[in-house]
C-alpha cells in the first residue's frame, strides 16, 4: 500500500506563488509514478503534472507549463509542485497520486495513478 498526505495548499491573489508538497510512502514500485492532479468545482478531475521516478521525465498540461514545476526530494518521499504566476483559472482541490509505471513509450500516463492523498485547497483570487 501507498500513503500520500498532501500539504500547502492556501488562499493567493493572481500573480502569486505556492509550494505544494506531498509526504509519501509504502511500497517503493507503486510510486514509481507520482503526479498531481486538481479537481475544480463542476469540473471533472485532471491531471496537472507527472513524474517518473525512474529518469525524472516529467509531464505537464499545457496550461501549466512555464508556471509549474514537479519535482521529488532526494530520498524521493516528497512530491513538490511549485506553482508560480498563478491565475484564478488554477483554483481547485489538488491531489497528489502515485502508481506503478508502464513500459510503453509514456511511462505514467494518468491511469497508473492508483493511490491517492486527501487533497488540499489552492484559491487564486483575482
Amino acid at each position: 500500500q501507498v500513503q500520500l498526505v498532501e500539504s500547502g495548499g492556501d488562499s493567493v491573489q493572481a500573480g502569486g506563488s505556492l509550494r505544494l508538497s506531498c509526504a509519501t510512502s509504502g511500497d517503493v514500485y507503486s510510486r514509481v509514478c507520482m503526479g498531481w492532479f486538481r479537481q475544480a468545482p463542476g469540473k471533472e478531475r485532471e491531471v496537472v503534472a507527472t513524474l517518473y521516478t525512474g529518469d525524472s521525465a516529467t509531464y505537464y498540461i499545457d496550461s501549466v507549463k512555464g508556471r509549474f514545476t514537479i519535482s521529488i526530494g532526494n530520498d524521493k518521499n516528497t512530491l513538490y509542485l511549485q506553482m508560480n504566476s498563478l491565475k484564478p483559472e488554477d483554483t481547485a482541490l489538488y491531489y497528489c497520486a502515485a502508481g506503478p509505471p508502464t513500459y510503453g513509450g509514456f511511462h505514467c500516463p494518468p491511469y497508473v495513478h492508483r493511490y491517492w492523498g486527501q487533497g488540499t485547497q489552492v484559491t487564486v483570487s483575482s
